[in-house]
């Protein structure tokens, strides 16, 4: 079962890549294997330490970076890790340049309880680290734009 985590690990950061440019942040990085898979400059935070995370914060939303700072902002099946997910989009909006993009995956929460319950006896996330009782099972699209005051974020949802 290992073996599919990272290949859909894998088919995910192929399928992202090609979207990055100029300087990336990876918000709830993991393992950091987008940021060390970009061919450009790169930065990955989490609040957990994965083994290989750039910037460890005890708050995604609120990154120490300046302004503007990046081209390329990536969430990648993270934002429902992440209980103050409006904080943390705005805080997106702050850290990008003015013609950035922010990259947002997730997948719809019916697939994601199931795919966690599955998941449950032998995954890292799920024995790592403990899940904050407001972490939710996916996003759907309209309780993305819930989040998304600014309107800045590209994110594709496959329901």
């Amino acid at each position: 079962m290992l073996s599919l985590t990272k290949k859909l690990r894998s088919w995910r950061i192929s399928a992202i890549l090609p979207y990055v440019n100029g300087r990336l942040l990876d918000i709830g990085c993991g393992t950091n294997e987008l940021v060390r898979s970009y061919q450009g400059i790169g930065t990955g935070v989490d609040v957990h330490d994965w083994g290989d995370v750039d910037v460890l914060v005890e708050d995604s939303s609120s990154l120490p970076f300046p302004d503007g700072s990046f081209e390329t902002i990536t969430i990648i099946a993270a934002l429902n890790h992440i209980p103050n997910r409006t904080e943390l989009l705005h805080e997106a909006c702050r850290l990008l340049s003015n013609k950035g993009t922010i990259i947002l995956t997730m997948i719809p929460p019916n697939i994601s309880y199931v795919w966690h319950k599955l998941r449950r006896s032998w995954d890292p996330d799920q024995k790592e680290r403990t899940h904050h009782q407001h972490e939710i099972c996916g996003i759907t699209q309209p309780e993305l734009k819930k989040h998304d005051e600014s309107r800045r974020i590209r994110g594709r949802i496959r329901n």
